[in-house]
């Protein structure tokens, strides 16, 4: 009988173990909020105001926004990205033009206009905040790790 009520509670034990690890994880994050409610939203930081391009960190990466667009217009009556980066505003606004890939429809088809679905900019490019990483992060760049590597070597 001691035999079957140890295994029942190592049992137990190894069923619960990891929700309290993983309680623990997410309480980083969330501050002592408990799970079941709503934490108090962070407050906005403002938005990088620069004509600065940030370094992409890996290949394809799609440019970052280094300028502010709060309070631009988005939608499918207007894009005021548009009215820097089209290719027939860049020369008056020195803005660097949408990318020729955004010209493609999803058959490679070539467009004289930008593919709807290249669109909606904020789909794929972000506004930049100066801000703490909320985790720990050992993240590395493609060319910082392709740097590193030996020829003919452990990579």
């Amino acid at each position: 009988m001691s035999v079957r009520l140890r295994l029942l509670a190592a049992t137990i034990l190894v069923i619960l173990a990891p929700a309290g690890v993983m309680a623990q994880s997410f309480s980083a994050l969330r501050g002592s909020t408990p799970l079941d409610q709503e934490g108090q939203a962070p407050a906005l930081t403002p938005e990088q105001n620069t004509s600065v391009r940030e370094p992409r960190n890996y290949p394809e990466q799609p440019p970052v926004i280094p300028h502010a667009i709060e309070g631009y217009e988005i939608s499918l009556r207007a894009n005021k990205c548009l009215s820097c980066h089209a290719r027939t505003r860049v020369q008056e606004s020195q803005a660097p033009m949408v990318s020729i890939t955004h010209f493609f429809d999803r058959d490679g088809q070539a467009l004289a206009s930008i593919s709807p679905r290249r669109y909606f900019c904020t789909q794929c490019h972000v506004p930049q905040h100066t801000v703490r990483a909320p985790v720990e992060n050992d993240f590395v760049d493609i060319d910082t790790l392709l740097s590193r590597a030996a020829p003919g070597g452990r990579r």
